[in-house]
């Protein structure tokens, strides 16, 4: 679930050139009141970005409980 404030601390904190041409990970990216995913995908111009969560639904990518991230995709999951 995205609370207001995860979205609200999105728009002060991040800066566009953290994202460009970087692959990104969003674990939990089920839309349930709000996402950040479509604000990378949309402005923040990044080679990729992969939504993953527990269950389907809106802006997942690919199902995927939390315990096997790592063998999915890697120890060196933020540089993949």
């Amino acid at each position: 679930m995205c609370n207001v404030a995860v979205i609200e601390f999105f728009i002060e904190n991040v800066e566009i050139g953290e994202f460009e041409g970087k692959r990104i990970l969003e674990v939990g990216s089920k839309y349930i009141n709000g996402s950040v995913k479509r604000l990378i995908e949309r402005f923040m111009k990044p080679k990729q970005c992969i939504g993953v969560n527990i269950e389907s639904g809106r802006f997942v990518d690919m199902i995927l409980p939390a315990e096997k991230l790592v063998e999915y995709f890697g120890r060196k999951v933020l540089t993949w």
